[in-house]
């Protein structure tokens, strides 16, 4: 969660947007809590916005399909990982998009993935960023002991797009 948010931040950035990236996240190495909140706009952030609801939403694990959703605006975006989140969860007031992202990521040899292939959906539903800003993004975020996951990090992000082509911009 942490990187695919730094990578949607980084990229509104480089398009020529601005944002902001709050992150939250507990001391556990892996498998603990993780949050990232990002706020783009068109004109400059001056502070991160304290938001009583949003537009949109990712939820990448199941431990977070009921807290997410209260905060999310009727009609709001909620984008599931439905490989482990149930959708029945998210309730009826939102848009609701399923995509199997940790079952996508391990066909494509890389199960680490799955938040990019998340990210690649919801670029792809609200146009926010194009994909060529969130591979740059990402693959500068990278650390060079991992660099040689960015090919497939960009494969995630490209299936990702593709799983929800056609399903029409949501924000």
């Amino acid at each position: 969660m942490q990187l695919i948010g730094k990578t949607l931040a980084l990229a509104a950035t480089d398009a020529g947007k601005h944002a902001m990236l709050a992150a939250d996240y507990g001391g556990e190495m892996r498998g603990g809590p993780s949050n990232a909140s990002v706020v783009i706009g068109a004109a400059p952030l001056r502070a991160l916005p304290i938001l009583p609801a949003v537009d949109a939403a990712i939820v990448a694990n199941h431990k977070f399909s009921g807290v997410v959703p209260e905060r999310l605006r009727p009609g709001g975006l909620l984008l599931l990982n439905s490989s482990i989140v149930d959708a029945t969860a998210a309730g009826e007031t939102h848009r609701v998009v399923e995509v199997p992202a940790t079952g996508m990521a391990t066909e494509l040899g890389a199960p680490q993935a799955a938040g990019f292939i998340l990210l690649g959906a919801f670029a792809g539903l609200t146009g926010l960023v194009d994909h060529d800003h969130l591979v740059a993004a990402m693959t500068s975020l990278l650390p060079p002991y991992r660099r040689q996951h960015a090919a497939t990090n960009a494969a995630a992000l490209k299936a990702g797009a593709a799983a929800v082509a056609g399903a029409g911009a949501a924000i």
